[in-house]
């Protein structure tokens, strides 16, 4: 059996699909703004770094001409901030499965924790929302540049609140960046393949695959190999 003293999960895409409460709050804070708005195929393309990069993309995407972005981007976000506090969870779901698994992994003890690109205000809102934030000891957003995944900070400062090393934690996510962030603080890393994100090729072979969220328990009960076992000859 794979044992973990700790699990961490993301938020969107792998706890939450939040495409349409993240695609809400920027086409609010887009419209107030006197901007063209986007759907949600096109949002959901740019969710995945936090909410100053999400904007970002979303200017780029429009073509402006003599405006200061730096304003522009600072009214964008306190909006979106404003949106997202005041319906945290409007047009958002909790993905299947995933309740049922925080309730098994409860019964086991084992401490869980968010680590997100989003702000820890923002997570925490949409978690207590979705009445998911009492399973979880603590909530690491990215509150500043440097914690925003693919850096290893957050996971690094929520293992030791879960008073372990990182080389004994998991990390879900459904990025690539999460699954960087992971490898690179030296947690295993798994996929949430029930997300909207996509795994880097060259993490394909490094990095569990699950495919709902009850593979999870699965993987964790398969025996770990014997370090000097052989495949038997065909």
């Amino acid at each position: 059996m794979i044992a973990f003293q700790a699990i961490a999960f993301d938020l969107d895409g792998t706890l939450v699909d939040s495409v349409g409460g993240v695609a809400l709050a920027l086409n609010t804070a887009l419209y107030e703004a006197d901007l063209p708005c986007f759907d949600l195929r096109r949002v959901r393309g740019w969710i995945g770094d936090g909410p100053d990069i999400l904007i970002e993309r979303a200017l780029r995407a429009i073509d402006l001409q003599d405006v200061d972005t730096a304003w522009l981007s600072a009214r964008l976000r306190r909006n979106f901030d404003a949106m997202t506090l005041g319906l945290p969870f409007a047009e958002c779901s909790i993905y299947a499965g995933v309740e049922k698994l925080l309730e098994q992994l409860g019964q086991r003890n084992v401490p869980l924790a968010v680590v997100t690109n989003t702000p820890t205000v923002l997570a925490r809102a949409v978690l207590e929302e979705a009445g998911l934030l009492g399973h979880f000891t603590t909530v690491r957003g990215a509150d500043t540049t440097a914690l925003r995944m693919p850096s290893p900070l957050s996971i690094e400062q929520a293992a030791r609140e879960l008073g372990t090393r990182p080389e004994h934690m998991l990390m879900i996510g459904d990025s690539a960046s999460a699954c960087q962030a992971a490898c690179t603080a030296g947690c295993r890393a798994a996929w949430a393949g029930w997300g909207y994100g996509l795994l880097g090729s060259e993490q394909r072979d490094s990095v569990w695959r699950l495919d709902t969220p009850a593979d999870l328990l699965v993987r964790m009960a398969l025996p770990r190999p014997h370090p000097h076992s052989r495949r038997p000859a065909a």
